[in-house]
């Protein structure tokens, strides 16, 4: 009896505990479907109401001399909710549109595919087509009774003013999956920044969507809205954008590169602000535009010159000679030299028997002059002074005091302009060296040649541009930037505040003298603008393994009281005099005085009427002829990318640099 009580009791617990373990389930699932699950809430609203999304305005973007650049134009989207589609005649849905019926059928796939459209739900509105023109919504919106479930979405398409800057403006489309994943304010079928200022400022620019909610009868029929519009909500429009680039100046940069490879690059000293950022080859911005933008993006892809490609601030070439001014710097504020500190050439660097080999020029000569006639010799022997000074206690050290300074001046590490991908350059440290070497007492001679700017270091068309501004001001650089004024928001601190080299201003004033003296009677006497403009300019000739070398120019000007800085890079174009010089000297003319001078339209018409392209580019222009003449003027110029260094025997690692 006993027993029976005990097994009455245990089975009492157990059955009480499950019913306890049903409850929970029951009530686990309430919780779901009422708080968690918003399908049934969806499936409520919708019958009863219809809430139609109110796309904001984006910002406008324009010059700094307030030319707009970039504005909206009214286009249509088509969308439709899934589950309020009643039967209707596809093939003459698909004649509205002008697509095919498979068309038709795969995008309606890839809508219901979870994967591709996270958050799908047959209750709310889903994009089917996007960029109806006003003439094809029009024909639509005659018909639209016919295709029960559809609705016409009104949206804006970018525009454009002008046919330059497309790699600096960027493109709009489409928004991916990562983007709506990591960003709730997206839905499929909306659009965002992709690149260039579309994508860094994406946040400001695309303002903030409204919404309006519609009443529906008892047949899903709209009857107004609900309310009075007392629970809509107005779209706030983006916020306008203002650049610092001048678009003339723009514009005049890249037609003087077409049919050539590089990058003109100008900088206001005093502020920071970019005033033109030229890629050769480029496109034009309306290219990306409208349906036929998938077409249009494989084209420019596949273009072999990589015209997709920010050469400004991506490209990464041996800097030359102008890297010079960077290392009399340092050696003056690490007291190796002093301004009057002489050294002999003789055609080229004694010490290795005349490698790196040298042109003629005055020997021996002090720092001014070796930066005016750019001898190789000098800082040859200012590096070996430096890496062999017991004050370090090793090379290793000393090597590594040289990178900081290298560091300080802006290389090595992107700079932070406000656009994406901006490549770094490369500096080495001396832990890439006895890694290289495979071993640790390698000497001044194994790495001379990156006391002239070659060897295994790299760096941007911004950075040189920078270190040009950094010169004008004696010392110190205020970061690139390409936004001058967001409506109604300050700048970020970044663009606004300078950063100090460490190196004194005396020193500065050394190397100034010496590139200006380069233009009055040294390397680079194409870019004398005197007496009305005082230029201090500095040639360089970037070695190139892959093929001629790079012509390069690197100044800035007025001597004193500077407006602009300037660097100039033409691939395969050969000595830095031949066109990086007499293209900086047009650039200069440009910005200073507003015109290039009837004396010097000669120039002009030699740099645009010569191409310099790789022969890859011409085998394949001539099988892939652009219809558009338009498109095919502003495709210009390009090539194989540039600037691999001279020792990698192994993957760099982020202790290497």
């Amino acid at each position: 009896m006993a027993k029976d009580n005990l097994d009455f009791s245990k089975r009492k617990y157990i059955l009480g505990g499950i019913a306890c373990l049903i409850i929970l389930i029951y009530a686990a699932q309430l919780f779901n479907l009422q708080i968690l699950n918003t399908e049934y809430k969806d499936s409520a609203d919708g019958n009863a109401f219809f809430n139609r999304t109110l796309y904001p305005a984006r910002g406008v973007i324009s010059d700094r001399k307030d030319r707009i650049l970039v504005y909206n134009q009214p286009t249509y989207d088509i969308v439709y909710i899934p589950r309020e589609v009643q039967p209707f005649d596809t093939l003459d849905f698909c004649r509205s549109l002008n697509i095919t019926r498979e068309q038709f059928d795969k995008r309606i796939e890839e809508i219901k595919d979870r994967r591709l459209n996270p958050g799908y739900s047959s209750y709310t509105m889903q994009t089917f087509m996007t960029q109806l023109t006003i003439q094809e919504s029009g024909l639509l919106q005659e018909k639209l009774y016919k295709f029960p479930g559809f609705f016409i979405q009104n949206r804006a398409l970018r525009q454009y003013n002008y046919h330059n800057a497309g790699l600096l403006l960027g493109y709009v489309a489409e928004v991916s999956k990562g983007q709506m994943e990591s960003d709730d304010y997206y839905v499929r079928g909306d659009y965002g920044g992709k690149s260039g200022i579309e994508s860094s400022y994406e946040t400001y620019l695309r303002g903030e969507k409204g919404i309006e909610v519609l009443l529906r009868d008892a047949h899903g029929r709209i009857q107004g809205r609900y309310e009075d519009g007392k629970y809509d909500k107005s779209p706030v429009s983006g916020k306008n954008l203002t650049l610092s680039i001048d678009i003339d100046l723009q514009a005049y940069g890249e037609h003087l590169m077409q049919n050539k490879v590089g990058s003109i690059v100008m900088i206001e000293p005093s502020t920071g602000e970019v005033l033109c950022l030229v890629t050769s080859p480029t496109y034009d911005p309306s290219m990306l535009l409208g349906r036929n933008f998938i077409k249009s993006y494989k084209e420019l892809e596949n273009n072999t010159l990589k015209p997709l490609y920010n050469r400004a601030i991506q490209g990464m070439y041996p800097p030359g000679s102008t890297f010079k001014t960077t290392q009399g710097l340092m050696f003056l504020q690490e007291d190796i030299i002093t301004a009057n500190t002489m050294y002999s050439c003789a055609g080229g660097y004694p010490p290795l028997g005349g490698r790196p080999k040298c042109h003629a020029h005055g020997s021996p000569l002090p720092l001014i002059p070796a930066i005016a006639t750019s001898c190789n010799s000098y800082f040859c022997y200012g590096l070996t002074a430096m890496l062999n000074n017991k004050k370090y206690g090793n090379i290793q050290n000393a090597f590594d005091v040289w990178k900081d300074h290298m560091v300080d001046m802006g290389f090595g590490y992107p700079l932070g302009i406000d656009l994406p991908s901006e490549k770094r350059g490369f500096i080495p440290n001396s832990k890439f060296y006895t890694k290289a070497f495979k071993r640790e007492n390698w000497s001044p001679a194994n790495i001379i040649s990156i006391a002239i700017g070659q060897g295994e270091i790299t760096a941007t068309p911004l950075q040189v541009a920078n270190l040009a501004a950094t010169i004008a001001n004696r010392g110190h650089y205020i970061v690139p930037h390409v936004v001058r004024e967001i409506q109604d928001t300050p700048l970020d601190k970044t663009y606004t505040n300078p950063h100090y080299t460490g190196i004194k201003k005396e020193h500065y004033e050394s190397i100034v003298e010496g590139m200006a003296r380069a233009v009055t009677g040294g390397t680079c006497r194409g870019a004398n603008l005197l007496p009305e403009i005082e230029v201090c300019g500095k040639t360089g000739t970037s070695e190139n393994p892959h093929g001629k070398d790079h012509s390069i120019f690197m100044g800035f000007a007025p001597k004193d009281n500077p407006q602009v800085a300037i660097f100039v890079i033409v691939e395969n174009a050969g000595f830095g005099a031949t066109f990086g010089v007499p293209i900086g000297r047009l650039m200069l003319q440009k910005y200073l005085k507003g015109e290039v001078p009837a004396r010097d339209k000669y120039i002009e018409d030699r740099i645009v009427n010569t191409t310099i392209l790789p022969q890859t580019f011409l085998n394949w222009n001539r099988n892939n002829r652009v219809n558009d003449a338009s498109r095919s003027s502003t495709m210009q110029s390009g090539g194989e990318i540039q600037g691999s260094a001279s020792i990698q025997p192994f993957s760099l690692t982020p202790e290497d640099n």
